[in-house]
C-alpha cells in the first residue's frame, strides 16, 4: 500500500497534488515516465506521469486535474490514506542531452509533467526557456517551481489576468525569433501541442509533445493509446509518451479522445450522485 504523505489543493481546487511514499520506483524513475495508480479494489487503473521524485525521501509526486469518477476518487484520498496500487516507472523517459537552448512550453496540468524534464535539461547544462499558460491566473501550477527549474520563465493567461495576455504560442512565436532555439517540448492539451507543433514547424525546430493523456491501459494490452506517428501506429504508454510532434497526426489523436467521453460522463455523474 502507498500512503500518501502530502495532499495540496491546486488550481481553484480543481487540480490536486499527492506525495506519494514509492521508495523503489523513486530510485528508478527518470523525468518523462509515468505510474499506475489504482484507489482501491475496485478502483479503475489511471496512468499519471509524475511530476517529481525523491530517491532521498522515497516519494514520488503525481499532480491531477478532476475529470470524472476515478480522479474524483483519487481526490478523496487524504494524508495518511493509501493508494492500493502504484506501478511503475513505466514508458520511455525523455532523452535529455546538451544541446544549448531549450524551450520548454506547459499548459494547464501539463506544467506538471513538464516540471522534471525542465529542471533536467537546465542541470546538463542547456539554457531554458519556460513558457507556462493557463485560462487564467487561479489555474496557474507550479509557477515557482519552473522559475526555478529554467533560466527564464514567460507565464501567460488566456483572459490576461496574470502575465501575457494571450497564448503560450504568442511568447513562443518571440522567442523563436529571437533565439537559436535546437528542441521545443510541449506538454498540455492536445490543441495547445498541435499549434506549438505548427508553429515550430515553420521554424524547422525539433519539438518534442507527451500523448499521455490519451494512455488507458498503460502496458500496451487494450490498443486503446494507438496514435499514427509519421505514417505509422505507434503505441503511447510502450513506444512514448513522447514523439516527434511534427509526425503526430493530431486530428486523429483528438478524435480518438473522444471514444469514450459518454461513458466517462454517465460514470462521473453516478458518482457523484451515489
Amino acid at each position: 500500500m502507498f500512503e500518501i504523505l502530502e495532499r495540496q489543493d491546486m488550481a481553484d481546487g480543481t487540480v490536486v497534488l499527492n506525495e506519494i511514499s514509492a521508495p523503489l520506483i523513486a530510485k528508478k524513475a527518470k523525468p518523462g515516465q509515468f505510474v499506475i495508480l489504482k484507489a482501491n479494489e475496485t478502483g479503475e487503473r489511471i496512468p499519471l506521469t509524475m511530476a517529481d521524485t525523491d530517491p532521498n525521501k522515497g516519494t514520488i509526486t503525481i499532480i491531477y486535474q478532476i475529470v470524472g469518477k476515478s480522479t474524483a476518487l483519487f481526490k478523496s484520498l487524504q494524508v495518511g490514506e493509501r493508494f492500493q496500487d502504484v506501478i511503475g516507472p513505466l514508458g520511455e523517459p525523455t532523452h535529455i542531452e546538451k544541446l544549448g537552448t531549450v524551450v520548454c512550453v506547459g499548459g494547464g496540468t501539463g506544467v506538471a509533467v513538464l516540471h522534471p524534464i525542465t529542471r533536467g535539461m537546465k542541470k546538463i547544462g542547456n539554457h531554458v526557456i519556460a513558457i507556462i499558460g493557463a485560462r487564467n491566473k487561479d489555474l496557474l501550477i507550479l509557477e515557482d517551481k519552473m522559475k526555478t527549474a529554467s533560466n527564464e520563465l514567460h507565464v501567460c493567461t488566456d483572459d490576461g489576468s496574470y502575465g501575457h495576455h494571450g497564448f503560450v504560442t504568442d511568447v513562443l512565436k518571440d522567442v523563436l525569433e529571437k533565439e537559436a532555439v535546437k528542441l521545443v517540448v510541449a506538454i498540455g492539451p492536445v490543441p495547445m501541442m498541435k499549434f506549438v507543433c505548427s508553429v515550430t514547424k515553420k521554424y524547422k525546430v525539433k519539438t518534442l509533445v507527451s500523448l499521455n493523456p490519451i494512455m488507458v491501459d498503460g502496458t500496451g494490452m487494450c490498443g486503446c493509446c494507438r496514435v499514427s506517428v509519421g505514417g505509422k501506429t505507434r503505441f503511447a504508454c510502450i513506444d512514448g509518451p513522447e514523439f516527434n510532434g511534427h509526425e503526430v497526426d493530431f486530428d486523429e489523436l483528438m478524435q480518438r479522445l473522444q471514444a469514450y467521453k459518454e461513458q466517462e460522463s454517465v460514470a462521473y455523474e453516478k458518482y457523484l450522485h451515489e
